[in-house]
């Protein structure tokens, strides 16, 4: 019969093969991975999966927390930068090479069940940061007057789109747009179109919801 040490080390390892199971999963193929594959992959039961993880939200919630907290490093670290242009370059080009590489990080900031797991505050104080690192860049004279921080929406939804390419072009490709977006948000470019009121909010939880709808699945409430 197993010591009781015994099987807090057997779960111990069951949970970690079942995060990293499922972080490579949600990577390659993003958040709606069947639940049977991940314990599959992971060499686990089904049930002990749901031990571990009584639903997909906790399961997210545990791979990306780790990748959350260093997102929300980098957003201070750019809003603290002495340059803040230096800072909000660094940090759109993070996002945008996130955003190809990691599916299943881009999803589950898609996921209407996000507002659930505590992401709502999260992106709310992430979206007002963000908004003072716009501010910063602005009063250096680097940024545009006329740039919104809703038109960061507008720029991961063009980038979003480059995760059709053929991977070995994608990143390169992304690279490219940012480069040609960032021009835009010079200082020296012609004057802008009217900035759409799209929050980051409102744009990701809706897209989950129309995603899942696609889906056949209900979606869950609109916040702002």
């Amino acid at each position: 019969m197993a010591e009781p040490t015994d099987l807090r080390a057997d779960a111990a390892r069951n949970r970690s093969r079942i995060v990293e199971a499922a972080r490579d999963l949600f990577r390659a193929r993003g958040i709606d991975v069947p639940m049977s594959t991940i314990a599959r992959h992971a060499g686990v039961g089904v049930a002990t999966l749901f031990r571990r993880f009584p639903s997909r939200e906790a399961l997210v919630a545990e791979v990306f927390a780790e990748q959350r907290a260093h997102c929300e490093a980098l957003l201070h670290e750019a809003v603290a930068d002495p340059d803040p242009w230096r800072g909000f370059r660094r940090l759109l080009e993070f996002m945008c090479v996130e955003q190809i590489e990691d599916r299943g990080f881009t999803e589950a900031f898609l996921s209407s069940f996000a507002t659930e797991v505590d992401y709502l505050h999260q992106r709310e104080v992430a979206e007002s940061a963000f908004g003072t690192l716009v501010r910063r860049a602005q009063d250096s004279g680097k940024l545009r007057r006329d740039f919104a921080p809703s038109d960061l929406v507008m720029l991961l939804m063009a980038n979003s789109g480059l995760r059709n390419a053929p991977p070995e072009h994608a990143r390169d490709l992304s690279r490219r747009l940012l480069d040609y977006l960032l021009q835009a948000f010079g200082t020296e470019a012609a004057p802008l179109a009217p900035a759409s009121p799209l929050g980051l909010v409102d744009h990701l939880v809706a897209q989950s919801g129309a995603q899942r709808a696609g889906a056949g699945v209900r979606p869950g409430p609109l916040v702002g």
